[in-house]
């Protein structure tokens, strides 16, 4: 269990440093938060021009020293850093797209993987649309305190420079190994292929055409959806028979542009389960999420007698989640 005093002592350390920054550089709110995480991990305040001035620069050193960055637990550091995003997006008015994956949705990721993969000594989970980090350093996080031995790499592409750099702060101020990427998700990937992808995809239309025109779920007329072509050059990059886990509307196969994507489907990978949250996580109706989990055609990869279909009751009733759990469990030893 993580130490709510922990949390909340660092994160004032973390929030009135950005504060100081924001007056001293005169910049929002989230580059004064980079600033200071850059500042956390050197040690030392940079300045730039005489800012911050000699007074502030001591005394965010003061405050610095106060942190024990490298005594505190990965997810206290994570909680504290999530909590300065949170005040970031209020401040700065950060788009929809950008808005962290609340951390229940990151441990259901991390069980659901733990459930597939079973024990595995090294593992390299790729996000596609990283933003900042908070989704895949929740999962390494939970996974490491389940499976200590399991040696975990990240990577992470974006191509928003901001978000990048707070997912650079974050996932190096836990001690995470994450290899980060500035760059079009859908332009060509550089990195060898990972276990497992995961991600919380932005939802909407990508608007550059022909740069996507080779995808087998781009749409023959207009725009194509973003969330389909991630899902393919995600998938694209896991191994044979690797998993990918995905938040995505409730809606994807019920769109009009449902028919590539479950072409792609039927070419390329197994849909081994879909899972609708619960709709009191939403406002409405329309905007309600579910949890994509699809496996790449391989030599051990088989598609299951019976996929994972369901709707996980309310976060708010223990009772009834720790029962649809197990039920996923059941499932997973029956199935594979």
């Amino acid at each position: 269990m993580t130490n709510n005093g922990e949390i909340e002592q660092l994160f004032n350390i973390i929030d009135e440093s950005t504060e100081t920054l924001m007056r001293e550089l005169d910049t929002s709110y989230l580059d004064a938060l980079i600033e200071t995480g850059d500042n956390l991990i050197s040690g030392e305040v940079r300045t730039e021009n005489g800012k911050p001035s000699t007074i502030e620069k001591n005394n965010l050193e003061h405050f610095y020293s106060e942190a024990n960055i490298k005594q505190l637990d990965p997810e206290v550091i994570r909680q504290a850093i999530q909590l300065a995003i949170l005040k970031a997006s209020q401040q700065d008015h950060i788009q929809a797209n950008h808005q962290m994956t609340p951390d229940t949705i990151g441990m259901l990721f991390a069980y659901l993987l733990q459930e597939l993969l079973q024990t595995s000594d090294v593992l390299t989970v790729f996000d596609p649309a990283v933003g900042t980090a908070n989704l895949l350093t929740t999962i390494i996080n939970d996974i490491y305190r389940n499976h200590a031995d399991t040696k975990i790499t990240g990577i992470g592409v974006d191509n928003d420079d901001s978000m990048l750099a707070t997912a650079d702060i974050n996932s190096r101020l836990q001690g995470l190994d994450i290899d980060l990427y500035h760059q079009d998700a859908l332009d060509q990937l550089v990195f060898n292929a990972a276990d497992v992808a995961v991600s919380d995809l932005p939802v909407g239309y990508y608007p550059i055409d022909h740069r996507v025109k080779n995808y087998e779920t781009h749409s023959t007329e207009g725009h194509s959806y973003v969330h389909h072509l991630l899902i393919e050059q995600a998938m694209n990059h896991v191994v044979p028979g690797g998993f990918g886990i995905f938040l995505v509307p409730s809606n994807l196969f019920q769109t009009e542009q449902a028919a590539n994507l479950l072409k792609f489907f039927k070419n390329k990978v197994y849909l081994q389960g879909f899972l609708n949250l619960p709709k009191d996580l939403f406002t409405n109706a329309s905007l309600q999420k579910s949890i994509l989990i699809m496996q790449n055609y391989g030599e051990q990869a088989k598609q299951v007698p019976q996929v994972l279909l369901g709707d996980f009751p309310s976060f708010k009733k223990q009772k009834e989640m720790k029962k649809f759990l197990a039920e996923i469990k059941q499932w997973h030893r029956q199935n594979f």
